[in-house]
């Protein structure tokens, strides 16, 4: 139970990126089919892009099991700068086709490569933290769409904040209270 609450928190934290990047696309007059393929499409990165990142972590890590608490929680504390850093502006392409949609999804799931990196190192089943991320951004990914009309792109960067603090805690739990 413990570990699915931890799961959902990353799960947010991952779908951080694509709540404030629809909340902009929001604003835009995107019709409804493109909404939902667009929430689906992420939904299926934020899936597929942590599978990439475990199975290439399994391969890669394979040696450093007994400090993998550390690298866990290094991995996410580099994902909360990342995300705290101040972001200039964001750059809105037209989703006008398939290959835009999967730039768009590709660009906000990218940083669950490197959570499924590190959860690799866990010995127990991830498909199911996988499976969270995914429900998770695609229904984050909804809604920021939906209410991307009604708010300003001001509540896009309390998003990003909100995620990366949750990576911060979530990095330091691992390094200073799982071993």
């Amino acid at each position: 139970m413990y570990e699915n609450l931890i799961y959902f928190f990353i799960a947010i934290s991952l779908s951080m990126d694509a709540f404030s990047l629809a909340l902009v696309y929001g604003t835009k007059k995107i019709s409804l089919k493109k909404k939902i393929i667009l929430s689906i499409t992420v939904g299926i990165f934020h899936f597929i892009m942590p599978l990439l990142g475990a199975i290439t972590g399994s391969k890669l890590f394979l040696k450093y099991l007994e400090f993998s608490d550390y690298l866990i929680g290094i991995i996410f504390i580099i994902l909360s700068i990342e995300m705290l850093r101040d972001k200039e502006e964001i750059t809105i392409i037209k989703l006008k086709n398939i290959w835009s949609i999967f730039f768009f999804a590709t660009t906000v799931s990218i940083d669950s490569f490197s959570v499924g990196l590190a959860l690799s190192l866990r010995e127990e089943t991830i498909f199911k933290a996988f499976l969270i991320f995914s429900i998770t951004s695609c229904l984050f990914t909804m809604l920021g769409l939906k209410l991307g009309h009604k708010l300003s792109t001001y509540l896009a960067k309390k998003a990003n904040f909100l995620g990366g603090i949750i990576f911060l805690i979530i990095g330091l739990k691992y390094i200073f209270f799982n071993n």
